[in-house]
C-alpha cells in the first residue's frame, strides 16, 4: 500500500503509548510485571481503563508511567476473534520461542535454549506485560497500587526488576547513546528512493504501525470493517479510510533478558592481554566499538554522528565490534561519485572496492529503537573469595519495531550472530554472540582487530559472556486500540 505526500495527518501523540518517545531516563526506578490472564473478564475490565502514559510532553514531566503490551496469547486469552489476530505479523503471532528454526536464526541454542529460559515458554509464557515507571522512591506504592488492581483478572509469573543506576550496562560501558532519530514531524520524503549517505532520521513507520516506512508503504497490519467498530473507538486507516486500523499508533516491542558474565568477561579478558592492565582495556574497547565513557573509537570526541566511511578496514575500530555490528552506519550503497554513471557502476558490481564494501546491507531499512534497562549490580557479579555465588546482572533488551523481521531477527541473525558479517569468518558478536561451531564444524569463537602494519590480532578461544533467560514478542497498541481490544470480547467479522 503506498503512502502519498500530501494530506499526511499529524501524529496523534495522545494515541501513542509513551514509551515509543520517550526512554524516561528522568524515571530511575522502574520493573516489569509478567502476568497471565485468569479471569479474562476481570482483565478487559482492568484494561477498558489501565492508567496508561501517552506520547504528549507533559509539564511537569510525570512522576509514574504505565504501559501495556499483549504476546498473541494474551490476545487470545483475552478472547480478542481470531481473525483479528491473525492480522498480525506472523512473526509476533508465532512467538520467539516458536520453532527451531526460529531459535538458531536469533542464536537461541546450546545456552541460550528456551527450554533453560525462567520464563517464555509453555506456562511461563506471559499474556501482559506492564511495565512501569517511576521518580526515585515512588516504585513501591505505585507497583502495589497497580497490582492490587489487577489481582482479580491475572497472576505474575515473573517480576524483571531494574537497577537505578542505567549510566553504564554492567561490563562497564556506557549505554544508550546512539539512538535513531524518530521522524515525529513527518518530514521526510516519503518513497524508496536511494539515500547516498547514513541518515539517523528514520520514517515514522518503521517503529510505528499506521504511518509510511523507509520504503515509502505501510506495514500490514490488522484492519477491519468500520461496523465491527460501531463506537468508533479505533481510528481510521490513513491508507484505507473506509477500514478502522487495529494497529495504528501501536508497535512490536521485543524483550530479551539477558545475563552478562561480568566475572568471566574480565578473567577471559586478562587472559588475553597476559596480565597487561592497559591492554585488557584496549582489548574491551575494541569488542565493544566504544571507551568505556561511550566515546567511540572511530571517531574519537563524536558520540554519535559519525559513520565508518573512511576506516573501511577496521583499524580504529574493529569491523566486527559490537557497536559496528548493530548498526554499521552505512548507506544505500558504497561510498562513491553521486553521478548515473559512478551509481549504476556501483549497483552492477564492476567497481571492485565498491563490491568489496557492499557487503553489509542498508542501515536505514534495519533500525531499532531500543527502550532496554539495566538489572542486577557488577559489583556483585563475581563470585566472592567465601564461594558465595555471583548475583545475577545484565540487560532487560527491549526494542520497538513495526517489522519484527526485518528489523529485530534481521540484526540479530545477520549482523550479530552472523559469522560472516562483512566478509568476517569464524567469529560472531563478541560481546553477546554464542560460540557454537558453524556447519562443518567452523569455529566462531575468534574475533580479528585488524593491524596497519601486519596481519590482524587474533583473540581466539572466547567464551559466551551472555546467555538468554526469557524472551517474548509484545504487541503495544495505541491507546484506543487497547481500550478496544478490551471492550469488544469474541466479536466476529
Amino acid at each position: 500500500m503506498s503512502a502519498t505526500t500530501s494530506g499526511a495527518r499529524p501524529v496523534e501523540l495522545d494515541d501513542v503509548q509513551g514509551l515509543v518517545r520517550f526512554g524516561y531516563k528522568h524515571l530511575t526506578e522502574a520493573c516489569f510485571l509478567l502476568l497471565r490472564i485468569t479471569d479474562a473478564a476481570a482483565a478487559r475490565a482492568w484494561l477498558a481503563q489501565a492508567p496508561v502514559t501517552s506520547a504528549v510532553n507533559a509539564d511537569p514531566l510525570p512522576q509514574t508511567a504505565l504501559h501495556v503490551a499483549f504476546t498473541s496469547q494474551g490476545l487470545r486469552a483475552l478472547e480478542v476473534a481470531p481473525d483479528l489476530c491473525a492480522g498480525f505479523s506472523a512473526e509476533f503471532v508465532a512467538g520467539m520461542a516458536s520453532d527451531g528454526a526460529r531459535a538458531r536464526r536469533l542464536g537461541d541454542i546450546g545456552a541460550n535454549d528456551p527450554a533453560t529460559w525462567r520464563w517464555g515458554t509453555g506456562a511461563r509464557t506471559p499474556h501482559v506485560a506492564v511495565l512501569l515507571y517511576a521518580a526515585p522512591g515512588q516504585l513501591a506504592a505505585w507497583e502495589l497500587e497497580i497490582a492490587a488492581e489487577c489481582a482479580a483478572g491475572f497472576e505474575l509469573i515473573e517480576r524483571l526488576s531494574t537497577s537505578v543506576i542505567q549510566l553504564a550496562e554492567p561490563f562497564g560501558f556506557a549505554d544508550g547513546i546512539s539512538q535513531p532519530k524518530v521522524d515525529w514531524e513527518r518530514e521526510r520524503p516519503l518513497g524508496d528512493h536511494d539515500r547516498l549517505d547514513y541518515d539517523n532520521l528514520v520514517c515514522l513507520g518503521e517503529f510505528l504501525l499506521g504511518y509510511p516506512n523507509e520504503y515509502g508503504l505501510y506495514t500490514p497490519r490488522p484492519l477491519l470493517a468500520l461496523q465491527r467498530d460501531p463506537g468508533r473507538l479505533l481510528p481510521r486507516a490513513e491508507d484505507a479510510p473506509e477500514q478502522a486500523d487495529v494497529g495504528r499508533n501501536g508497535s512490536y516491542l521485543v524483550l530479551r533478558q539477558l545475563r552478562q558474565d561480568v566475572e568471566s568477561f574480565w578473567r577471559e579478558l586478562d587472559r588475553q592481554a597476559g596480565g597487561d592492565q592497559d591492554l585488557r582495556e584496549r582489548l574491551a574497547a575494541a569488542m565493544v566499538g566504544r571507551k568505556k565513557n561511550g566515546e567511540p573509537l572511530a571517531a574519537p570526541g563524536n558520540l554519535n554522528d559519525f559513520t565508518y566511511e573512511d576506516d573501511p578496514r577496521g583499524l580504529r575500530c574493529p569491523v566486527g565490534a559490537h557497536i559496528r555490528r548493530s548498526n554499521p552506519r552505512n548507506a544505500d550503497l558504497p561510498p562513491g561519485g553521486r553521478g548515473l554513471l559512478s551509481r549504476l557502476w556501483r549497483m552492477l558490481g564492476f567497481n571492485a572496492a565498491a563490491l568489496d564494501l557492499d557487503r553489509v546491507a542498508s542501515t536505514r531499512f534495519h533500525r531499532l529503537l531500543r527502550r532496554g534497562r539495566k538489572y542486577g549490580d557488577a559489583a556483585t557479579a563475581a563470585p566472592s573469595a567465601a564461594g558465595i555465588p555471583a548475583a545475577d546482572a545484565g540487560i532487560h533488551f527491549m526494542c520497538l519495531t513495526g517489522n519484527i523481521k526485518r528489523q529485530f531477527e534481521f540484526v540479530q541473525s545477520a549482523w550479530l550472530i552472523g559469522s560472516k558479517f562483512a566478509g568476517l569468518t569464524g567469529e560472531r558478536d563478541p560481546m553477546i554472540g554464542h560460540r557454537l561451531p558453524d556447519a562443518g564444524n567452523s569455529p566462531t569463537n575468534g574475533f580479528s582487530i585488524p593491524q596497519a602494519g601486519g596481519p590482524d590480532c587474533r583473540l581466539s578461544g572466547l567464551p559466551q559472556f551472555v546467555t538468554v533467560q526469557g524472551g517474548a514478542y509484545f504487541f503495544l497498541p495505541g491507546i484506543r486500540a487497547l481500550r478496544y481490544l478490551a471492550t469488544t470480547s469474541g466479536r466476529e467479522s
